[in-house]
């Protein structure tokens, strides 16, 4: 027999798809000869009923490749997330309302400051941007180190990934941003205070100053205790970064969402605060440019976003995936 269709790999045996939707299961062995079909597989007359822009849309995405972070650090990757235990952190999400709030996103980044994959800000701006404009509903724009005056007027939330500063001028503009409501996540070394980390954790929790760190493997425990919307579904993850302990400031234990085990003792590792109406997430993760492409630290960090644009966490599920590594 002949069977014309698409066919991939599954547990060793060949699905091929044919034009009706069908999937004929086969063993490779039984395969006598294979060859590329004159003809496509694409129902007849496909896109006749898309409009031009829809045309667009659809060919954009099938040309235009996913957004990923560089992957040009190879020692120490660790291996891709199984499909799976993606699926399992992302179970329980509620239907996505009918009609959503358009929500205004500012990426701020800096120069990279280390070497190939890690600390890669720019990339990190330039995917994430392309990443985040993908949903519905949403306004995102960029800064280079701090926010201009009209972001800070507009903006639901601000992310930041650089080397993080802090001075009167920035507590100018931040307070009375987080004071009106708005948003803060701050990503790895964004914590970096010196030589102000004291004024600096008043705002954050914690922030660095004299620090201990190490890289290599995570084991990070999430709180149960609290039930934070964003760890939802988590309880161990392991992941392949670096972690900061003995930082400055004071941070209640109820505001911590996970810690990682330093010296004998759970230190933070991803927290939230209120400031009034305003609310703050950190992430200290995110040194290595593999962790972006981590479906499951994207998880954490697009539910950090959400709950920072007081959302419902699940708002951006669908960001998950494009780009991202992971197993089948």
């Amino acid at each position: 027999r002949v069977i014309t269709g698409s066919a991939r790999t599954i547990d060793g045996k060949l699905h091929i798809g044919d034009t009706d939707g069908k999937v004929t299961v086969v063993d490779p062995k039984d395969v006598e000869s294979s060859e590329p079909s004159k003809l496509s597989i694409m129902p007849e007359n496909l896109l006749k009923d898309l409009s031009e822009a829809d045309r667009r849309d659809l060919f954009t995405y099938l040309l235009t490749p996913p957004p990923t972070m560089p992957r040009d650090l190879a020692e120490g990757r660790p291996r891709p997330r199984p499909r799976g235990e993606v699926l399992a952190l992302l179970a329980g999400a509620p239907e996505r309302p009918a009609k959503l709030r358009r929500v205004n996103i500012v990426l701020v980044a800096g120069p990279k400051d280390h070497g190939p994959g890690e600390h890669d800000y720019p990339a990190w701006q330039k995917a994430w941007t392309e990443l985040i404009a993908s949903a519905e509903e949403v306004d995102v724009s960029t800064a280079w180190e701090w926010p201009s005056k009209e972001q800070f007027a507009k903006a639901d939330v601000l992310v930041f990934f650089q080397r993080g500063t802090w001075n009167p001028d920035r507590a100018a503009d931040l307070d009375p941003f987080l004071a009106r409501g708005g948003g803060a996540l701050f990503i790895h070394w964004a914590v970096e205070g010196n030589p102000n980390a004291e004024e600096f954790a008043q705002r954050i929790g914690l922030a660095c100053k004299q620090i201990k760190y190490r890289h290599g493997p995570l084991d990070v425990e999430f709180n149960r205790a609290i039930s934070h919307p964003v760890a939802r579904n988590f309880t161990r993850l392991q992941m392949v970064d670096e972690s900061y302990w003995e930082m400055t400031g004071q941070l209640a234990d109820d505001r911590v969402i996970a810690t990682s085990r330093e010296d004998g003792a759970s230190q933070p590792i991803f927290w939230s605060l209120e400031h009034g109406k305003g609310r703050v997430f950190v992430s200290i993760p995110g040194h290595y440019s593999w962790s972006f492409d981590d479906p499951a630290f994207r998880i954490l960090l697009l539910r950090g976003i959400a709950w920072c644009a007081k959302e419902p966490v699940d708002r951006f599920n669908d960001l998950v995936w494009p780009g991202a590594e992971f197993a089948r």
